[in-house]
């Protein structure tokens, strides 16, 4: 009985430390003190399937980040057929008469967050750093979906419920989930501005706008609001790179660069804001790189996409066509990729499950980031060294133009034809040779065969 007593006197021991630490980690003296705190960690990811298995948190808790950034597709909350091109529902060919993707039901996203969130590892994650994030379209809720999308209130509601958003914050009451976030001390602060690239768009191909009136007003003011030593602008999709310039007809990315004037608006705020230290995060293309344009303002831009926690190129295919996947990816045409040493393959892309890590040095002088992108065990598999010094807006750029010699400023769509298509040209020759050498078999054979029945005919 004394036992007995013990244990449930210790279980209400721990119930009230755990709701008192609640309680005052809700106060606004508290928040206000965590939000002064000296942020050097960051970590990031996307494409998560929340049905999947994800080995990555556990790499993901021992970076020890004080801060993660969800950037979309945070769950897969759409349903995807599978391809059909024959049979009563066909989702691909010219004869396609039903969606590859359908929208979920309000009861099938919020399981499938439920599921996602509930995930031991990425708890303990929530538990010793801040979440915060944005969405894509798979939990914004359908595939390439923009702001024609009828679901996407209900589903704005989901996404801040699984960010733990509070109830009075106010993108609770905003069309739209961006938001901003500022931590630490003044010299030692770091920003975090995370776009909303579904909620407002237009079609794609449409000449129209990437976030609508209201978000580009706010977006203008938190650029030229208070200077920050450090500023991250998360976006879902990439900003810098062009991959649908170099990889039709075979892939239609989602990028910022198919909203050409949206993109210049970008790049030239930026610039106008003459604010320092500022760098973009992205995902979405189930694939990690670092990008980097030096023509965009007084310093250069660089970009890390990280995708995905469980999506990736790679892991969607048989091991021996890893080794394909690596090969088209060295082949395929890059300006504004950044290679150098730190990248694990020559084309610097990875196409394994990953994510994205930040650490600043606020001691060394002058003060130094390195941006990687980590595997499922935590080892770099691409990164980037730079500083303070080199992100200032006072620099007087040398790649003032796209001629210059070594700077990250020709856009893949000048390219010329025969580089910008190469992997359409290798495809098709391939697919004429391999042609070829079917039709040359087949004569062979139709050749040896009549050799044969002639043979036979012959009288002794």
């Amino acid at each position: 009985m004394g036992s007995k007593l013990r244990r449930w006197r210790w279980w209400f021991a721990v119930f009230v430390g755990m709701l008192a630490v609640t309680l005052t980690s809700s106060s606004p003296e508290v928040k206000q003190q965590q939000q002064q705190q000296t942020v050097s960690r960051i970590a990031f990811g996307s494409c998560n399937n929340q049905s999947a298995p994800q080995p990555i948190w556990d790499a993901v808790v021992d970076f020890h980040p004080q801060v993660f950034i969800w950037l979309g597709d945070n769950i897969y909350g759409d349903t995807k057929h599978p391809f059909k091109l024959f049979g009563r529902e066909r989702t691909i060919g010219p004869w396609k008469n039903v969606p590859r993707f359908v929208p979920s039901s309000e009861q099938e996203m919020e399981a499938k967050y439920k599921r996602a969130k509930s995930h031991p590892v990425y708890t303990r994650l929530r538990q010793n750093a801040k979440v915060v994030g944005t969405w894509d379209d798979h939990d914004y809720g359908l595939n390439n979906a923009g702001k024609e999308f009828d679901r996407k209130v209900t589903n704005q509601k989901l996404l801040l419920d699984f960010l733990d958003e509070p109830q009075d914050s106010p993108r609770r009451k905003q069309a739209g989930v961006y938001a901003s976030y500022t931590y630490g001390s003044a010299g030692r602060d770091v920003k975090i501005i995370l776009l909303d690239a579904r909620y407002h768009r237009d079609p794609v191909g449409s000449c129209g706008t990437m976030l609508g009136d209201s978000q580009w007003s706010w977006f203008e003011k938190e650029l030229k609001g208070p200077q920050t030593a450090i500023t991250i602008i998360g976006s879902s999709v990439q900003v810098i790179p062009n991959h649908t310039a170099i990889t039709l007809p075979f892939f239609d990315m989602e990028s910022w660069t198919r909203f050409p004037k949206e993109r210049d608006r970008l790049f030239k705020l930026i610039a106008d804001s003459k604010r320092s230290g500022v760098f973009f995060i992205s995902g979405d293309v189930h694939f990690g790189e670092i990008s980097r344009y030096d023509c965009g303002g007084d310093y250069p831009l660089y970009e890390v996409t990280s995708s995905g926690i469980t999506q990736s190129v790679e892991g969607t295919l048989p091991d021996f066509f890893h080794y394909v996947v690596r090969f088209v990816a060295w082949l395929v045409p890059s300006t504004m990729r950044v290679k150098n040493k730190n990248c694990r393959y020559k084309s610097c892309i990875y196409g394994q499950p990953n994510f994205g890590a930040i650490e600043i040095n606020w001691e060394s002088q002058p003060v130094t980031l390195k941006l990687e992108i980590r595997d499922k065990n935590g080892h770099p598999v691409s990164g980037i060294n730079t500083s303070l010094r080199e992100l200032q807006a006072s620099n007087s750029q040398t790649c003032v133009t796209e001629k210059a010699a070594g700077c990250n400023c020709t856009p893949e769509s000048s390219l010329p034809w025969i580089v910008r298509y190469r992997i359409a040209i290798l495809v098709f020759v391939s697919l004429a040779l391999l042609l070829l050498a079917l039709v040359l078999l087949l004569y062979a054979v139709i050749k040896f065969v009549r050799q044969g029945i002639c043979s036979k005919r012959k009288p002794d």
